[in-house]
């Protein structure tokens, strides 16, 4: 029995090795090799864990780290793009994609575009590329940017709950979801500003990539969508074909070779000729912030426990091979308590003569913003969602709906607030000035870190606080952010901080680390069987819904599923953008 288990735990061992040489391989690159993107979905941040194989999505980071590498790679001759439905509501990875891409034809190599679909995302990243080509039965959508948002006071009506809910900030617009049946003047104005810069960036970029005036992008936006023939007239795209036509337009694609991103992103950079040499370290900030560890909520997502990120900030500090740290924040806020306690620690590392850099994607907003106060510097890209300096709280009584169905609550306490945050009734008007007491006091306190750290009266912060959410452009001109651009251009910054040269590639450090199957499967089974099956089946309710819906269900709840009653939320607002 005992040679049994011998024999077959090599042969295992044995089985492993060939599994990790034949997936550890690097794939060949030949000489003229044309690099095919193919991005889509919503460009993830990060990638869940490794459970069977990492599969055939990118994060943001290694899209942009492989483009980066193509422009040194000798090998590859361009860039063939090939945008699938990408659906993200939001636009700032899809700018910092565009941007990487952008850089790539510095080098002077080819980049060329093709369009099974066009939606505004879409072609907006092609607008970059020398040429752009659109299939024959497909149409360019490009029609301009709506913003949506779901007010839910008359359901709540309907079934007799009422929200209950308090704010800090004229513009912290969280809180209307639940209260209001339509925009509040601050709340229509927030959304119109917004809209419109974002329309602005899109006119521009369209612009830039097609050699047009932003007026005529403008006027030809307001006669979208176009059919091919259409867009191909009025200087939108260059040519209509078929994918397979590509070859016969362009001699430098004829013959050549071609290896898809995620094959080339398993290519080392030295096989790509260059050597990299200082480490800095990239401390993903993914999800809603909140107290703990870090964990995932089927319908919230990624939920950021400041325990977690505490352990990595130090293992980062704590590493002498580490010169400079990137703070990397896709966040719309969550627990002020927990944002404070994450923004002490890397208030910490900043004084450790360590460079903290801040990098914001998509969003940084509210207790995304407030831990991003701690760097020495702020990143956004333009259409980067971030402010909502404001905090608010609340509860939902739900008397009313329990009434129509029939049920009772009833409670005994002992202590005049004991039952300050009952489903059962409203807050008294003593407990609603204690509230608003507490509220007022983390107000003031974010207003203050935001003064101190932006080198702003506070006054000047507080008129362009009170939980106004503004984009990464608008912020830039108002002093939030020092400057505009994506990862890479964060990591020049802490290069120059570090004294690092420019022109040295760095290694990247990446917290948190993905874990391998043998880690995911241990946390599993060590998880109670009931929790499993209830993620599980909530996951599964959750996936019928489309990203943009999930998205929405995720902000309404996060305040009854994620927090514990009664606390205070530094959380922006949910918007739906097309």
């Amino acid at each position: 029995m005992f040679g049994f288990l011998l024999v077959a735990a090599l042969a295992s061992a044995a089985a492993m090795l060939v599994l990790y040489l034949a997936v550890g391989a690097e794939p060949p690159v030949g000489a003229h090799t044309t690099l095919v993107l193919r991005p889509h979905g919503d460009l993830p941040e990060v990638l869940p864990d490794v459970v069977f194989g990492a599969g055939d999505e990118l994060s943001i980071r290694a899209y942009v780290e492989l483009i980066r590498k193509a422009k040194a790679d000798t090998r590859i001759a361009g860039i063939l793009l090939k945008p699938g439905s990408l659906d993200s509501p939001f636009w700032a990875r899809v700018q910092e994609l565009r941007d990487a891409i952008d850089d790539f034809k510095g080098s002077g190599k080819y980049v060329y575009a093709w369009l099974e679909y066009a939606g505004d995302r879409e072609y907006y990243l092609a607008s970059v590329a020398d040429r752009v080509y659109l299939l024959p039965s497909a149409s360019l959508d490009l029609t301009g940017i709506a913003s949506y948002e779901v007010f839910l006071r008359g359901t709540f009506d309907w079934i007799g709950t009422y929200p209950d809910f308090l704010h800090v900030g004229d513009y912290k617009t969280a809180v209307n979801t639940y209260l209001e049946k339509s925009f509040s003047p601050a709340h229509r104005e927030m959304s119109e500003s917004l809209n419109r810069s974002q329309y602005q960036q899109l006119v521009r970029g369209i612009a830039d990539g097609r050699q047009k005036r932003e007026d005529e992008v403008r006027a030809l936006i307001d006669q979208g969508p176009f059919q091919p023939v259409e867009a191909l007239r009025v200087g939108l795209i260059d040519d209509v074909a078929y994918e397979d036509e590509l070859d016969d337009l362009h001699d430098d694609l004829a013959g050549e070779d071609h290896i898809d991103a995620e094959d080339y992103a398993a290519v080392s950079w030295n096989a790509a000729g260059v050597r990299r040499g200082a480490t800095i370290a990239v401390i993903n900030v993914v999800g809603t912030i909140n107290s703990g560890h870090s964990g995932y909520d089927p319908v919230n997502g990624p939920v950021i426990g400041s325990d977690s990120l505490v352990e990595y900030i130090r293992e980062a500090r704590a590493n002498d091979a580490v010169k400079a740290i990137v703070l990397r924040v896709d966040s719309p806020g969550g627990s002020s308590t927990a944002s404070d306690v994450i923004w002490r620690e890397l208030s910490i590392s900043r004084e450790n003569d360590r460079p903290l850099i801040v990098s914001m994607s998509d969003l940084a907003a509210s207790g995304g913003y407030y831990i991003a106060l701690a760097g020495d510097a702020i990143v956004a890209q333009p259409g980067t969602l971030t402010g909502s300096i404001g905090v608010y709280t609340g509860k939902f009584v739900t008397t009313g709906t329990l009434d129509k169905i029939g049920a009772n609550l009833e409670a005994t306490s002992s202590g005049k607030r004991a039952q300050m945050n009952s489903p059962d009734r409203r807050f008294t008007a003593d407990e609603r000035a204690k509230i608003q007491e507490a509220m007022q006091v983390v107000y003031d306190q974010f207003v203050e870190r935001t003064a101190a750290a932006r080198h702003m009266a506070p006054e000047k912060v507080d008129e362009v606080a009170q939980g106004r959410v503004w984009t990464g452009e608008q912020a830039r001109e108002l002093g939030l952010v020092d400057q505009l651009g994506g990862l890479y251009t964060a990591i020049g910054l802490a290069k120059q901080r570090a004294r690092i040269p420019a022109d040295e590639e760095v290694q990247l450090l990446i917290y948190p680390p993905r874990r391998s199957f043998y880690e995911v499967l241990a946390e599993e089974l060590q998880s109670p069987v009931g929790r499993m099956a209830d993620a599980s089946t909530s996951e599964a309710i959750i996936q019928l819904l489309g990203p943009r819906e999930r998205r929405a269900l995720a902000a309404l709840l996060a305040p009854s599923r994620l927090f514990r009653s009664g606390q205070v939320l530094a959380h922006m607002p949910y918007v739906f953008v097309r």
